[in-house]
């Protein structure tokens, strides 16, 4: 999400049944422990206030000693939200409640995500 050029019609839309959407947020700087709350508070309620998710579930990521290390992204939280299928998660990050959230965190706070769209792995 915080790749600019992103749109809902950058991929392509094929009505495929569930869809999981896993985020990987890592912000570029430690944040204190009540930001972080908030951070997920926010994304949360933005995805619920699209009326479009299914399930929604933010936690922290748990580190392990020496992951600092590795030469890849690490998370600082993730972020994973169940809609019926690729069309409706494409409408989810259509809807303006949603960049009103990322643009002012992004704002606040510069991170980067990765992302994953699946089948529920369970």
């Amino acid at each position: 999400m915080s790749d600019r050029s992103w749109t809902p019609t950058s991929f392509s839309v094929e009505n495929q049944g569930m869809i999981t959407h896993t985020m990987i947020v890592s912000f570029d700087k430690p944040l204190p422990d009540a930001e972080l709350d908030e951070y997920l508070t926010d994304i949360e309620e933005a995805m619920r206030g699209t009326g479009l998710a299914q399930s929604v579930a933010t936690r922290r990521h748990v580190p392990i000693p020496g992951e600092e290390a590795i030469p890849a992204l690490i998370a600082t939280a993730i972020v994973q939200v169940a809609v019926a299928d690729t069309e409706t998660l494409a409408k989810a990050f259509a809807a303006p409640g949603l960049h009103e959230v990322i643009a002012r965190w992004q704002s606040r706070h510069a991170y980067k995500v990765a992302w994953a769209n699946h089948e529920p792995l369970s």
